[in-house]
């Protein structure tokens, strides 16, 4: 990038002043693009649309005063180079009122106006604020996303479908974290309300039931994925999660295992209550009886489901089932350390699929959730609401068995 600068020797207008240019090492002032001319050279908007034609958004330009053939002179005005609907309407020569309407593509305005008013906005590179196009429309077309953590691989994936369904439909998306405090949480969507986003979408919400009193509050519509606190009164999209490790507890049945132990959640998630309800059902159907000493829980990471396995005293189980795919590493780290092989000793089923899932050893066996489509599932009811359009109350998603090496047939 070449910075412009110019000297005070003979520059009596903006013209001279740019022949006489040199090239300087550093931008001044922070300007990735700008240049210096006489303090009465031009007028100031005549060098801020000149400076934006040559340098771009990031230019600017510099206004000197100093004695004539002395070098350089002492530096009087930085100039910024935004460009707003008042200098397009300037040059124009029609009201701002126009400008707008035409850049809005209002078939009121003539077409050959329209034109020139929209060549001379891209000349000088302008882009309309989207804060102020919100306040006028009544809408910001930004919705807000929070997930409880961006360190879980399993938010990525959700987020990522999420954000491409809403750049295909004209939106961008705000990302927050809630850490999985519940007063956090409500406090982030505050945050988003008091910044006028259009929706709300809310990740693993631990307050799910109070979003009735603030969608009556503030009416901006919320639909919450994987809910942990079901309600009635709001939109959601959610995993099967009874479904999900009713197949994967069934999976281990028919490799032949019948002490089955489950690994769960210790904050009294509805995903928890539902995944240790599919594993019970399972046990049930199978005539077995579901041993108290191989229930325990942990926080749904590596650390805590290693510390909580290693707690199992007597009889170990041939096979758990674990919350989630975190816990399973966990299981398989803290097995391994006491001398048991997976699977030869102990199968493991985990929850999600995230991407390690794939790359360990050996590859865990897991209920692949639709994380992808969560995501667009989840922005789609979300737009749908928005449009005025009817919207399913309650939108519920399959999981899918990925049988790899951490489990086999028992004996």
């Amino acid at each position: 990038m070449k910075y412009w600068r110019v000297f005070t020797s003979g520059a009596t207008d903006l013209r001279n002043a740019r022949k006489t240019a040199a090239v300087s090492s550093a931008p001044p002032q922070g300007l990735r693009c700008s240049f210096f001319v006489w303090r009465r050279a031009a007028a100031p908007f005549a060098l801020r649309v000149a400076a934006r034609k040559r340098c771009g958004p990031q230019g600017g330009f510099i206004v000197i005063d100093g004695p004539r053939g002395h070098g350089d002179g002492r530096v009087m005005v930085v100039g910024s180079v935004a460009v707003s609907i008042k200098d397009i309407a300037r040059i124009a020569g029609v009201s701002h009122s126009t400008v707008s309407r035409a850049l809005r593509g209002n078939s009121l305005i003539p077409e050959a106006t329209a034109n020139r008013i929209k060549t001379i906005a891209d000349e000088l590179g302008y882009s309309a604020s989207a804060i102020g196009r919100g306040l006028v429309q009544g809408r910001t077309e930004a919705i807000g996303v929070v997930v409880t953590s961006i360190a879980d691989p399993f938010n990525g994936e959700v987020v990522g479908g999420l954000e491409e369904y809403a750049n295909q439909h004209g939106y961008s998306v705000i990302l927050a974290t809630s850490q999985a405090v519940s007063a956090r949480e409500i406090s982030v969507v505050k945050s988003f309300q008091s910044r006028r986003v259009d929706g709300i979408i809310v990740a693993s919400s631990r307050v799910g039931s109070s979003y009735s009193r603030l969608l009556a509050e503030t009416r901006i519509p919320v639909v919450l994925l994987n809910n942990q606190h079901p309600d009635e009164f709001t939109h959601s999209v959610r995993i099967d999660d009874r479904k999900g490790t009713f197949d994967a507890t069934t999976h281990l049945l028919k490799l032949g295992h019948t002490r089955i132990g489950y690994l769960g959640d210790q904050f009294g998630l509805n995903s928890d209550t539902e995944r240790r309800a599919g594993f019970r059902q399972a046990m049930e159907e199978a005539g077995l009886r579901v041993e108290p000493q191989f229930q325990v829980s942990a926080d749904g990471k590596i650390d805590g489901a290693a510390a909580a396995f290693r707690s199992l005293r007597g009889r170990l189980p041939t096979a758990v089932v674990c919350y989630n795919d975190l816990t399973a590493v966990g299981v398989m780290e803290a097995a391994k350390g006491m001398g048991l092989s997976i699977p030869g000793d102990l199968s493991v089923v985990g929850f999600d699929d995230i991407q390690v899932a794939e790359l360990l050893t050996p590859g865990l066996t897991t209920v692949r959730q639709p994380k992808w489509e969560l995501g667009m599932r989840s922005m789609s009811l979300l737009l749908q609401i928005l449009r005025g359009e009817e919207a399913a109350r309650s939108v519920v998603l399959a999981g899918e068995l990925v049988v790899r090496g951490s489990t086999k047939r028992n004996g």
